[in-house]
This record gives C-alpha cells, sequence and structure tokens, in this order.
C-alpha cells in the first residue's frame, strides 16, 4: 500500500482567494523545491520548519511564476512523517495550476484523494480512526461536531479500544498457554479470569456504543420536517429560524405546495428543516402531489415539528395527524399564543398531554429561541465533555463494535456450555480482529482505499 514516491497536490480550495497552497510530501521533496524556489537562502540551507520568503521560478523558460513563502519541514515531525514542503502562493487558481505542474515536471505526481493523511495512517503517525477523523473535522458543520472529531483525532476514543483489544489479546494468550501446556492445572482459574474480563470489556464496549445516537446526530444532524394545516405558520417558522425570506407566506391556503429545505445550527446541532405543505384535503391534483411529498418528508424525519393555531384550536385533522406519528419523535408548537388567553392555551395543552409542547408567536418574536433547546431535550444532547466522553459518530465503528460484542458474547456462551477452549478462542480472535479493523491494526488494502477515497484532494 505504501509508495515511496512524492506526491503534490492544491491544498486550498479552488477559486479565486488570498492564499493558495501546494503541498509536497516525500523522498524528493526538498529537491523538487530546491529546484524552483529562489531566495535569500538556499533551499537547502534553510532550517527545518520555518517559513521563508521568495520566488517560484520556471527556470527552463526563465520565468517567475509567483511569490511565495514557504514553509520546510523535515521528517520525522511532520504531518506525514516524510519530508514536507508547504507553498503558499497567491490564491488564483491560475498560478496554482501553474505550480503545481513545475512540481510535477521536476519529479512529483499528483496526490490521489487523501493521500496525505493515508500516508500519516500508514507510517504510524495516526490510527485508521484518527484518520477518519480528519475528513469529519473537514466536514464539520458546527462547534460540536467540531469537537466531536478533534477529540478523535487527539486519540480519546483509539485509547479505549486499544485497551479493549489489549485485554482481548490478555485473555488469548491466556488460553493459549491451556492450549500448549495442558499439563499445568489451571482451567478453574482460568475459566473465572475469562468470564471476568470478557464480561467487564463487553460492559465497556457497550457503553461507547450507547452514545452512538447522540454523536451521529452531533456529526450528520437531523431531518426535521414541519407540518400542520394551512395558514398556522409553517413558512413564517422556516422564515424566522433561517433568517430570511426563504418561503412565501400568504393568507391564502395550499401556498406551500412543493418541499422546502434550509440547513441552521440550533444550539449546536445540524438541522435541515423541511417546510411541508398544508395537511387538508384538496382536489387540487399539484397541491396533492405536495401533500405526499410532505408524508414522504415525515416518514424520512427524525424530528417531526407539528404547528397548531392557538386562535383556531385543535380539530379533527390535527388528532389525525398526531395519531399517525406514533413512534416519531414529536414537538408540538402552539404558535399565535398573543391573540388568545391563558384559559385557552391550557386547554390545548390538556388535549395534548404527553407531548412536548413549545408556546410560539411568530409575529411577536416570542418562545422561537427555545426550540434548540427543547431539540436538545428530546434526543437527550447537552454539552459534551471531550475530556471524559467518548463520543461516537462513524457508523463503520458502530458496526464494528456491534460485531465484537457478538464474538464476546458467543465466546461467553462457548464457555457457559463447556466447549473446547478451541471454540472460546476463536471467538475472542474475532473479538480483538473487529476492533483492530477500527483503528487499522487488521484491516484489508480495500477498506483502507474506500475510507480514503471519501477525502479531498490535498489532505
Amino acid at each position: 500500500m505504501y509508495k515511496e514516491d512524492t506526491i503534490a497536490a492544491i491544498s486550498t480550495p479552488h477559486g479565486t482567494g488570498g492564499v493558495g497552497i501546494i503541498r509536497i510530501s516525500g523522498r524528493d521533496a526538498f529537491r523538487i523545491a530546491g529546484n524552483i524556489f529562489f531566495g535569500k537562502k538556499q533551499f537547502n540551507s534553510i532550517k527545518s520548519h520555518t517559513i521563508n520568503y521568495g520566488k517560484i521560478i520556471d527556470t527552463k523558460n526563465d520565468l517567475v511564476l509567483d511569490e511565495v513563502l514557504i514553509s520546510k519541514m523535515e521528517k520525522p515531525n511532520t504531518f506525514t512523517r516524510e519530508d514536507v514542503v508547504e507553498i503558499n502562493c497567491h490564491g488564483g487558481i491560475v498560478v496554482l495550476k501553474r505550480v503545481l505542474e513545475l512540481c510535477l515536471e521536476e519529479g512529483a505526481r499528483i496526490a490521489e484523494p487523501g493521500e496525505f493523511t493515508k500516508r500519516a495512517f500508514l507510517n504510524g503517525r495516526i490510527d485508521l480512526s484518527q484518520a477518519e477523523a480528519v475528513i469529519d473535522l473537514i466536514n464539520s458543520k458546527t462547534d460540536q461536531s467540531a469537537k466531536a472529531a478533534i477529540s478523535q483525532m487527539e486519540g480519546v476514543f483509539s485509547k479505549k479500544l486499544k485497551e479493549a483489544r489489549d485485554k482481548l489479546i490478555k485473555v488469548l494468550s491466556h488460553i493459549e498457554v491451556n492450549i500448549d501446556y495442558p499439563e499445568y492445572d489451571i482451567e478453574e482459574i482460568s475459566e473465572r479470569m475469562i468470564q471476568d474480563e470478557l464480561v467487564g470489556i463487553k460492559n465497556d464496549l457497550n457503553n461507547i456504543i450507547s452514545g452512538f445516537e447522540r454523536g451521529r446526530i452531533i456529526r450528520e444532524g437531523l431531518d426535521a420536517a414541519i407540518i400542520g394545516r394551512p395558514n398556522v405558520g409553517k413558512s413564517s417558522l422556516l422564515n424566522n429560524l433561517v433568517g430570511k425570506e426563504r418561503a412565501i407566506v400568504t393568507d391564502i391556503p395550499g401556498t406551500t405546495r412543493d418541499i422546502i429545505e434550509e440547513y441552521i445550527n440550533l444550539e449546536g446541532i445540524p438541522v435541515r428543516i423541511i417546510d411541508t405543505a398544508g395537511v387538508r384535503k384538496t382536489e387540487d391534483a399539484v397541491e396533492k402531489i405536495g401533500l405526499e411529498k410532505t408524508q414522504n418528508a415525515i416518514d424520512e424525519a427524525d424530528l417531526v415539528i407539528m404547528m397548531v393555531d392557538a386562535q383556531r384550536g385543535l380539530n379533527e385533522d390535527d388528532h389525525t395527524m398526531i395519531s399517525q406519528l406514533l413512534g416519531k419523535r414529536l414537538i408540538i408548537l402552539i404558535n399565535k399564543i398573543d391573540l388568545v388567553d391563558e384559559y385557552e392555551i391550557l386547554k390545548m395543552e390538556k388535549k395534548l398531554e404527553g407531548k412536548k409542547i413549545l408556546r410560539i408567536s411568530l409575529k411577536k418574536e416570542v418562545g422561537v429561541d427555545k426550540l434548540g433547546h427543547v431539540i436538545a431535550q428530546l434526543f437527550a444532547l447537552g454539552k459534551i465533555n471531550m475530556k471524559n466522553e467518548i463520543l461516537l459518530t462513524n457508523i463503520r465503528h458502530r458496526n464494528l463494535l456491534g460485531k465484537s460484542i457478538l464474538s464476546i458474547d458467543n465466546a461467553l456462551n462457548a464457555q457457559n456450555q463447556g466447549m473446547p477452549v478451541e471454540f472460546i478462542a476463536m471467538d475472542i480472535k474475532e473479538a480483538a480482529d473487529y476492533l483492530g479493523q477500527i483503528t487499522g491494526e487488521s484491516v484489508s488494502e480495500d477498506i483502507i482505499h474506500e475510507i480514503f477515497s471519501r477525502f479531498c484532494l490535498g489532505k
């Protein structure tokens, strides 16, 4: 998997900007930089981990391509644990491409997506789960998701997995002693030790898995569908949350006939808000299509935000909608509370007893600011303590942890049934192997390639 050649790529987004960076990594990085960089000092005499001013010159054509700042970083104290050079150019795409082409002419090859991070993994600087956290950090939508990615990059999750895997290997080695040296009478001690250790490891892994739903939401966000009868304020709510007039707001029923989506940040939670067509009986063919899309949005949503009109009260359509949302996480917003007295609101709340309710007035801008807090409560979200909390965010990791736990269960069952220790050892080895696939200690080349192919060029 590891290639010893030298790679180069543009590491900043394509387009016009103040600065653009070209990264070079590999055994010929310094030679290539020395052939194209000209400053007050020869490149070879520049100290490691310093930044120097100079020019990138195409000596074959005697042409100055750009004025740059160049960073020289000697291995092994680099991201890839190889010699690394970063050329800080002006951010125009033409300039960056010309400098990159010059690097390629000098012997580098264009890097594959994620290849710099892949080399960091293959050279032992980070494990596979830490490498995956890099792309999570790049794709972070909120401060919470960024914190979760940084925690994983720093190895909090990896450390816990390594401890569990080491314990499994220790148990496995103890069993193999019994297999290799059956003349020693240690079977009774081994069985008790095996059971206690496996149960303890299983509990640790279950504790990690228990936070997956929370971690997934913080990483990927929520899909929230706004539903309700026409003119209860669905489109006004979307506009309020987005902070701009995204949806048309009128007094005419059926104005919203298609799905309108926007991404927002509610108390650190990325939420895709979906404004749907008002639910009512209609013979309009176009409106019927909108209602079908509304139902699809409800089916796929993590959260349903149902709006009711405090002035109009609850009717049969509202109760029908609520009855069809069993099993869905639901928040009911009682809108237009400024138009009715407290008694009318209490009557509605009594009919909605047992539901998560929030009083709001979009016109008076009352209560909407509490929606993020209510969502966080509903999904048991909150502030993350990255020093003490392991937040599982990756579905690949979740599945492999589940398989490891299943293998531990198989080992415990085999022991309880009095099966030969060789069979127990196979299950324990399998459990350790699944954990190794998370960190990269026992993973196939195909899986590694698939993971890094999701990265952007230059990272």
